[in-house]
Order: structure tokens, then C-alpha cells, then sequence
């Protein structure tokens, strides 16, 4: 394994934290044991700073893909059972459709759902520290790196297969639709044709149990883009501010778990802390090990969230300001971040990630993700960023 080194010496610590994650623990799978290991790491390393860190367990689902295989069987058994008993069974089919789309939108939204209750729970758990400021306590700063890493299915194997998911679900969606529509109506009107039309969701039902019972049989990542190079990142912070505090801001540096099952960690942390927090701000990192720094605009797969004005006004003041960044603004429209969970709970917040100006996540999800592909000229840039960032924030 080649060393990664840098002139910088914060970078230098941080790739030290992202070696440690990926290549001493290896692969952390949501409510796995590479996860709790990763968590008693930062726990460590906390306390190596001289904070004060807490552990806090939560149940989690295990995975993200289950609920949607369990929809897909749902929508199966609706196209079948619809033709058996006339008026009555396509009532059924109508509300097992229904079903599926309210808990599918639920589960995209990140709110609780039948789905949740059904399906096999694990535990995991979030590592915090608070750096509190060194003048007056005016506001809080949530900096936020998830320590579990990803499956890593067919769907995320190219650039070209991640554009055909993201086109793929919104395909699904539309024909679930279609076949609510036609099974509704076939309750009241005589439509002979509804079953035969609702086909293509069938196929699309078994196209996508096919994908994700595929993605569950797949190995973990190593996770070193994504997300040890956050959790690094987060922790390189939190030792930097220990030794010179901000000013007017309180710092949590958060480290969740289960951020690649729909967030249960960051729902957890604002579920049991949100009442804790004065006027906070919410820095998300993701994937900032190989490419150049942006900033999400925008995320979501199906429901939208976008982050907040301010905060884009203020980093693309910094990137007019530092072009040697090479940062640029960008979006998400097949998965979500951690920005996600501070909007839903009223916190200006923004995604700082890593991605190329055309659009490509270097490894996301893949099997080479690995420490090896770290570019600390690309990291050094983000840290000049972010750090700018936090300075301008505590200042206003």
C-alpha cells in the first residue's frame, strides 16, 4: 500500500485517519462490526484531543435495498392477484398499489413507514465531541462525516450504469403511478385492457428486485472516498479547533452511523440533540479523497431538498475569490446526503463534496474505492475551503 503524503500537515493527519479507517478496520457496513470498530476509532481519537466524546447506539435497518425488494414483490403480487376476482381483487391490487407508492415516498423522504416495521433491524451507534468557542456562545456548527460504508452493486459500477439508475427509478415511479391509476379505475369501470397495460410495471417491479437482491449480494467497500475521507476530515477539524477554538461558534463534530440505510444515524443525532442547538449550521462532507471541491445546490432521488441560499451565496463568494480551488457548484439526482436530515429539521445547511466539473463521483460505491486513490493536491483544496468557510461563518 503507497504511502500518501502532503506538504500540508493537517492534510497529512487527515489521510493518517483515512488509512486508518479503510486499510487497518477495512470495509464498515451499516449495524456490521467494521462500523462499531470505525466508531470506537473516532471514539479514540477523541479523546486523544482531550474532548469529551460521546457513543450513542440506535437500532438502524441493515440495508437500503430490502424495502425496495419488498416493494417490488408488492407490485408483483398486485399485477397477479388483479385479474383472479373482478371488481374485488383489483381493489386489492389498487390499494396494495397504493401502499407501495406512500411507503416508497415515505422511505425516499426519510420518515418512518410500514417498511421500517417489516424488515430486520440491527444495531449501531453515532460518535460526537462538542469544542465549545472561546469567546461568547453565539451559535453552533454541526460538522458531519458518516462512518459506514456501501455495498457495491452493478448499478454503481460505471458512470453509465449510475445515470441509467437514476433514469431507472424515475421510470419505476411513473408506471407505479400508471398502474394505480388503471387499477382504481378498473374498480369502477369495466377497463379490459388495465391488466394487460400494467405489464411494463410488472417488468419494471422485476427489473428492480433483480437489481437490489444483486447490489444485497455484493461486497462492501472499503469506503475510503466514500466516506472515510469525511470522518478524516471531521476529526483533523475537531483537533484543529480543540488547540484554537472559534471565536463566537460551538463546534459539534458529528461522525454517524448507517448514513447508506437512509440517514437512521443523523435522524437519530437531531432526534436526541436538535433541542441542544443554538442558531446552528450544518457542514456535511462527502467524498472528498480524489476530486476537486463543490457544493451541492441540490440532492434527492425522487423528493428534492436543496440547500440553504445563504450558504451558496457564501461559497461561491470564497470559490470567485480562490479559483486555484477549482470549485464549482453541483447536484444529486439519484442519492441524498446527510444535508438532507438538517433541512428536515429547519437547519441551513450545504454539502460539501468531491466531484469532477463533468459530473463524475470518483468510486462511489465500488469495490475501488480505496486509500491508494486519495489525491492529497485535491484534498488540500478542499481543506482550504472548508476551513475558509468555518472562519467566514464564525465571523458573521
Amino acid at each position: 500500500m503507497p504511502t500518501q503524503t502532503s506538504s500540508n500537515p493537517h492534510v497529512t493527519r487527515w489521510l493518517e485517519h483515512i488509512r486508518a479507517l479503510t486499510v487497518d478496520i477495512g470495509p464498515r457496513g451499516p449495524t456490521r462490526p467494521g462500523e462499531r470498530q470505525g466508531a470506537e476509532y473516532t471514539q479514540a481519537q477523541f479523546e486523544k484531543m482531550g474532548l469529551q466524546p460521546t457513543l450513542e447506539t440506535f437500532s438502524s435497518a441493515r440495508s437500503i435495498f430490502t424495502p425496495h425488494v419488498l416493494g417490488a414483490a408488492l407490485i408483483l403480487l398486485a399485477f397477479i392477484i388483479f385479474p383472479l376476482g373482478g371488481k374485488l381483487t383489483a381493489a386489492l391490487a389498487a390499494l396494495l398499489t397504493l401502499f407501495v407508492l406512500v411507503c416508497e415516498l415515505l422511505e425516499l423522504g426519510f420518515q418512518n413507514n410500514p417498511y421500517r416495521y417489516l424488515l430486520p433491524k440491527g444495531q449501531s451507534q453515532n460518535v460526537w465531541a462538542v469544542v465549545p468557542p472561546a469567546g461568547e456562545h453565539q451559535r453552533d456548527l454541526v460538522l458531519v462525516g458518516h462512518l459506514d460504508s456501501q455495498r457495491t452493486p452493478i448499478l454503481f459500477s460505471s458512470r453509465r450504469w449510475v445515470k441509467f439508475y437514476d433514469r431507472f427509478v424515475m421510470i419505476v415511479f411513473a408506471f407505479i403511478i400508471l398502474q394505480l391509476i388503471l387499477y382504481s379505475l378498473a374498480v369502477f369501470f369495466p377497463i379490459s385492457w388495465a391488466w394487460y397495460a400494467s405489464i411494463p410495471t410488472a417488468i419494471c417491479a422485476l427489473l428492480l428486485a433483480f437489481f437490489f437482491i444483486q447490489a444485497e449480494a455484493s461486497p462492501f467497500t472499503a469506503g475510503a472516498n466514500d466516506n472515510a475521507s469525511a470522518v478524516g476530515l471531521v476529526l483533523t477539524l475537531a483537533d484543529v479547533f480543540a488547540k484554537n477554538p472559534l471565536q463566537n461558534t460551538r463546534v459539534w463534530a458529528v461522525c454517524t452511523g448507517c448514513e447508506e440505510v437512509q440517514h437512521y444515524g443523523m435522524a437519530d443525532f437531531y432526534q436526541r440533540h436538535l433541542k441542544d442547538l443554538i442558531k446552528p449550521t450544518a457542514l456535511v462532507f462527502e467524498m472528498l479523497g480524489c476530486a476537486s471541491p463543490a457544493w451541492l445546490t441540490k440532492e434527492g432521488i425522487i423528493v428534492p431538498f436543496k440547500a440553504a441560499p445563504h450558504l451558496v451565496q457564501l461559497v461561491e463568494s470564497l470559490a470567485r475569490e480562490h479559483p486555484e480551488w477549482q470549485a464549482h457548484p453541483a447536484v444529486i439526482s439519484g442519492g441524498n446526503t446527510e444535508m438532507a436530515d438538517a433541512l428536515r429539521c429547519k437547519i441551513p445547511a450545504i454539502t460539501i463534496t468531491g466531484v469532477t466539473k463533468d459530473g463524475e463521483w470518483p468510486y462511489w460505491h465500488q469495490v475501488a474505492d480505496t486509500f491508494d486513490k486519495m489525491d492529497p493536491a485535491q484534498m488540500e483544496k478542499s481543506w482550504n475551503m472548508v476551513t475558509a468557510m468555518i472562519e467566514r461563518l464564525d465571523r458573521e
